[in-house]
This record gives C-alpha cells, structure tokens and sequence, in this order.
C-alpha cells in the first residue's frame, strides 16, 4: 500500500441548486461531487500538482470497450508517444479494495495494456508495476513521468 497525502488538494467546489459541484481539471468541467468523484479529483490533483504529471497526457472517464461491453475508466496516463502508460481505478472511500475491484482494473488493463496501475479509495492506494503480469511488483509510490 502507498501513501499519498491529499492534505494540501484545494478543490474548487460551487454551490448549484443546492448540489455540490466540483471543477475537474482535466475535463475543464463542473461534475457533482459524489464520494467517488471526491476520490478522483483528489488524486488528479495529487498527480497534477505533486507527481507533476502533465495534465495534456491525462484523460478522465473515456470509454472502452470489453468483450463488447462498453465501460468506462476513471483516470489513464498516457507516456510521450501517447500510449497509455498508468491506469487509475478509484472507488468511493466506503468501497473496500479486494478482489472485486482488483478484477475490475485488470479487466480495463488488460484492454489497454498499461505498464503501471493504481487502485484506490481515498483510504487505500495500491500501486503496481504492471508489465510482467505473472510477476507483479508492488510500489512503494506513483512512477515518476519520464518527460
């Protein structure tokens, strides 16, 4: 398990009819802020403004398609040659990390092929080293972007 501090996210956040509504900066969008997305948003920011991922290689909840099925991931990096390289899976924070929700990202990265992914709910990230999936290597924190 990692641990990402969030304590310094300032999430831009309005009032609209009463709903609390969050800017997501990547989609440049206002969404409301529902405990999953209160997740994402976290971690965008973290990886934004900490890890210093470049938010022009960042993509938020785009569609896929798995055995014709159409899903939807939360969070995909994509490496310089616009390949995608981190696959993010964010749960609410009352949604426990198991196996349920570790088959659902290795579903979405077997699709996508990426070479790192990261499974959290606020609470508990998980981060792994994804190329070799008979040998998955766990990460101590988030891959740095190789500019």
């Amino acid at each position: 398990m990692i641990s990402l501090d969030f304590s310094g996210v300032d999430l831009k956040l309005k009032k609209d009819e009463g709903i609390t509504r969050v800017f997501d900066p990547v989609r440049k969008k206002w969404f409301v802020l529902t405990p999953e997305e209160y997740v994402r948003q976290h971690i965008l920011h973290y990886m934004i403004h900490t890890a210093l991922y470049p938010i022009a290689m960042l993509a938020v909840e785009k569609q896929l398609k798995i055995n014709n099925r159409i899903k939807r991931f939360d969070i995909v990096v994509y490496n310089r040659q616009h390949l995608p390289w981190l696959l993010v899976e964010c749960k609410a924070p009352e949604v426990p990390v198991d196996e349920n929700t570790l088959y659902q990202l290795l579903s979405y990265n077997n699709a996508m092929q990426c070479s790192y992914w990261v499974l959290t709910n606020g609470h508990q990230t998980y981060c792994a080293d994804a190329c070799n999936l008979n040998d998955i290597k766990w990460a101590a924190s988030l891959p740095a972007y190789q500019f």
